[in-house]
């Protein structure tokens, strides 16, 4: 889930695209549970300007098919992609010990294990193997840290804070070559 930061509402989910032709819409849920996208009551835009009631009618792969309140043929539901839905946060229970909304932990410092600051918390990934932190240093740069246990071993959101052992290597730059020979050495074994 996702923060919407001008309020308490929580982005639960965006309608990718329409499916059929009597105005039911292809919905990319960001819930744990795809189908829970329904049970937190209305969901409206992100400034509150338009609510939707929203009844599940069926599931493809990655996505939820559903009706919306007010969408009645396929050219509203075009209309509609890429609107993300939002829930007030009120609606939604609390989160369990050892679990967080997304919306957390964007913003949070990024504290190393010696107290030393790396960063900021600028976004959530899940690409497959697991989900990751993106931390954005204040270099320009971003570091992608594992969100594991290990990684990660405190979370303190109401101090506004986490803190990151990474693994051996993973924050540590590459040393450039030396010499003009290193240089075009590392070149070849680069190309090859």
């Amino acid at each position: 889930m996702i923060a919407c930061p001008a309020s308490k509402k929580l982005c639960v989910g965006i309608v990718t695209g329409p499916h059929g032709i009597r105005g039911a819409v292809r919905l990319k849920s960001f819930t744990a549970e795809p189908a829970d996208i329904g049970a937190y009551g209305p969901l409206s835009d992100e400034a509150g300007a338009r609510r939707f009631t929203l009844r599940i009618t069926g599931a493809v792969k990655g996505a939820i098919i559903a009706e919306l309140s007010g969408v009645g043929d396929r050219n509203a539901a075009e209309a509609l992609k890429g609107l993300q839905l939002f829930v007030d946060r009120d609606q939604l229970p609390p989160a369990e010990e050892e679990e967080f909304y997304h919306a957390d932990l964007i913003g949070l410092r990024a504290e190393m294990v010696d107290g030393q600051v790396l960063g900021t918390v600028s976004a959530l990934h899940d690409f497959g193997a697991g989900q990751s932190l993106e931390i954005a240093t204040g270099d320009r740069e971003t570091v992608m840290v594992p969100f594991t246990k290990a990684a990660v071993p405190v979370i303190d959101v109401p101090g506004g804070r986490l803190v990151i052992d990474p693994p051996v290597g993973l924050l540590e730059k590459p040393e450039p070559p030396s010499s003009r020979d290193a240089q075009e050495k590392a070149l070849m074994e680069i190309s090859q």
